[in-house]
């Protein structure tokens, strides 16, 4: 595939996302395609990536993935992941735009998206381990599907040893993985349930404001400790109260799976309000006959916020000593995190003309 790269579209943990068109000649790709880089030798968590699309296959709830290839670029061997290009771009700048909560009409058709593709992973032996809105891709048919599987995992077995890691971002985990560093599809589950509430409400599940959190260590102790959930949006129907219910309960053998939450009324969606609101030409299928940027910092001047992963999580079990705190490395001082954010340099937002050809 030839291609071209643009402008930079967005800024990931681990990569940087350009726009990219490719040839007029090549019909087996789309025109635009988002292209996610990073210099090959820290390239492991793309090609993580495109393994598990890999094995995932073709799924409507689930960003496709055209490929790979490698570049050099200004002396530097680049990594390419070629990827389904949105141009609506993702949930949670979609939220932090509108300023307040989405129709409850449209959480329930993006929730029942994303439900939809969590099915599909589980089903296929993987967890997403990253599940939030800026992970959710809103395409030009207003349909959203799940994206960014750099963090994604296959599920442990049955009786398989857990090692203790560290995977996500700390606002969205499960009180299992700050405990216990487990990482399985019930903790999907659980971020899923801090999504449904950030669309409801416009907020973050856990208010940072109301709890004495000022750093990401205060958040762990609040989501491991006692038994306090995230806030239930008051603007949700009875219904949302207890589908989002069904996500935060604390013990994860009790909490819902993605099948059983796709029975809860909550998903009934609206066919004649989903015509309305999209151009979509009908449902969506993935496998079945059914319908279907970066971490948020902006608003929290914390460290960890960002989507993060153990580099130790091959060396320390769940038998590890109790006064191990896989989180200890997060914490700096706000001083130090301050320092490194605030600069006087204003960003050229102009598109370059220096495009470079690639093959």
């Amino acid at each position: 595939m030839e291609w071209i790269r643009r402008e930079t579209i967005g800024h990931g943990s681990f990569s940087t996302v350009s726009l990219a068109t490719t040839s007029g000649s090549s019909t087996a790709f789309p025109t635009l395609i988002a292209v996610k880089s990073s210099g090959v030798v820290c390239s492991a968590a793309l090609r993580s990536e495109r393994d598990v699309l890999d094995d995932l296959g073709d799924c409507s709830e689930i960003v496709r993935c055209f490929g790979e290839g490698r570049t050099v670029e200004n002396g530097e061997e680049i990594y390419n992941l070629f990827l389904e290009y949105a141009s609506g771009g993702n949930l949670g700048d979609r939220v932090k735009k509108s300023g307040e909560a989405l129709p409850e009409f449209e959480v329930r058709r993006f929730t029942r998206s994303i439900v939809k593709g969590l099915r599909h992973i589980h089903d296929n032996g993987f967890c997403h381990c990253d599940v939030k809105l800026e992970n959710v891709l809103v395409f030009g048919d207003g349909d959203v599907k799940i994206s960014d599987f750099g963090l994604a995992k296959r599920r442990s077995e049955i009786g398989e040893e857990i090692r203790v890691e560290i995977r996500g971002t700390p606002l969205y985990m499960a009180p299992e993985s700050v405990n216990r560093g487990e990482f399985e599809s019930p903790a999907d589950i659980w971020a899923l349930g801090c999504s449904v509430v950030e669309m409801s409400s416009g907020k973050t599940a856990w208010c940072l404001e109301e709890g004495g959190i000022t750093n990401a260590m205060s958040l762990m102790v609040r989501i491991g400790s006692g038994e306090e959930v995230p806030r239930i949006p008051v603007e949700l129907s009875e219904e949302g109260k207890d589908f989002v219910r069904k996500c935060f309960v604390k013990n994860p053998a009790e909490r819902w799976t993605a099948q059983m939450l796709l029975d809860h009324p909550f998903l009934a969606v609206d066919d004649e309000r989903r015509s309305s609101s999209s151009s979509s030409s009908g449902p969506l299928v993935c496998g079945d006959e059914d319908e279907a940027s970066v971490s948020p910092r902006d608003p929290f001047d914390f460290p960890g916020w960002n989507s993060v992963q153990s580099p130790v999580n091959d060396s320390i079990t769940v038998c590890s000593p109790v006064s191990y705190s896989p989180f200890s490395y997060l914490v700096r001082s706000p001083e130090e995190r301050i320092r490194e954010l605030v600069t006087e340099n204003v960003p050229d937002w102009s598109v370059s003309c220096d495009w470079v050809n690639v093959r």
